[in-house]
């Protein structure tokens, strides 16, 4: 991956401010703003929110803007049962959230394609030190962008039980396609949550990687684990003793308190994805993205 990425001056300009730009202050700024209970200021940002994203709110379980506590409860809202319906073949790979595909594709040498000329390894995705071990390389990963006017529940690929869970600290870079084509390493460097699997097809990690402007990141089974942005080194949850945390193919895991990106980690053999997906391509949650093995 030699060729470099194009750009115009203003992506360029774009990404050199967020360089100098007070990304963590800025992010729990929104944070706050998000979650202000003040009608007209809540319903100002909604309807912004709805009008520049064409949002179709027939599909929310409530379907009045106004009745949404905050800017941050709208932007998680759930949807109508049935408006999201599930793949029905047993072995079908799920889409975990509505969202385009970033890139897709092998793991190649323990490293996965960002954009472009740019490469970052799974290891610096992943939090691990230089002799931690992962059982991914050679395996099959696939990366989802989510848009600010998206569904922003994240869902189960596959039924799985959750054995680990990493926040890793980093910058918040915005996670679009500029800043893809223009940061090295970007979604390692981001600030990131790795939910880690054992499913039928083996280990599974699901992350979670931060933006600006995100107002935090949570589980079903931990809450709210960002923000606090204080965390320096990486901190690490084990799931393997106690009750097993088993979740269905299709159920709800996490959501993101604003718009970023989700990466699927598989181990080699473990999944084929369909031959039609590539870069650009426009998904939803719970068509299939392939199949296990």
């Amino acid at each position: 991956m030699t060729s470099r990425p194009t750009a115009t001056p203003a992506e360029r300009l774009f990404v050199a401010l967020q360089h100098i730009l007070p990304q963590h202050l800025l992010s729990q700024t929104m944070y706050r703003i998000a979650r202000s209970r003040w009608r007209p200021f809540k319903d100002l940002l909604i309807r912004t929110l709805v009008r520049a994203y064409h949002i179709n709110l027939d599909e929310a379980a409530e379907p009045n803007p106004g009745a949404y506590p905050s800017f941050s409860a709208f932007f998680t809202r759930a949807l109508k049962p049935g408006v999201r319906p599930l793949d029905p073949e047993p072995r079908a790979i799920l889409c975990p959230v509505d969202g385009r595909i970033s890139q897709i594709g092998s793991i190649t040498d323990g490293r996965l394609i960002q954009a472009k000329g740019h490469d970052y390894s799974v290891r610096a995705l992943l939090g691990l030190g230089p002799d931690a071990g992962h059982p991914f390389d050679g395996g099959s990963f696939a990366t989802i962008y989510l848009a600010p006017g998206d569904y922003h529940r994240i869902h189960m690929a596959l039924s799985g039980t959750l054995t680990g869970m990493t926040h890793v600290p980093g910058r918040l870079f915005s996670v679009n396609d500029a800043t893809a084509r223009l940061v090295p390493g970007l979604f390692a460097r981001n600030e990131r949550l790795v939910c880690d699997f054992a499913t039928q097809s083996g280990a599974h990690a699901l992350v979670m990687v931060g933006a600006i402007f995100v107002g935090g990141m949570e589980t079903v089974w931990a809450g709210e684990v960002t923000p606090p942005y204080a965390s320096r080194a990486p901190r690490r949850w084990s799931y393997t003793s106690g009750e097993p945390i088993r979740l269905d193919r299709g159920a709800e895991m996490g959501r993101f308190n604003l718009g970023s990106t989700v990466i699927l980690l598989f181990p080699p053999g473990a999944v084929s994805w369909d031959a039609q997906l590539a870069p650009g391509h426009k998904v939803r949650l719970g068509q299939r993205l392939g199949l296990t093995s």
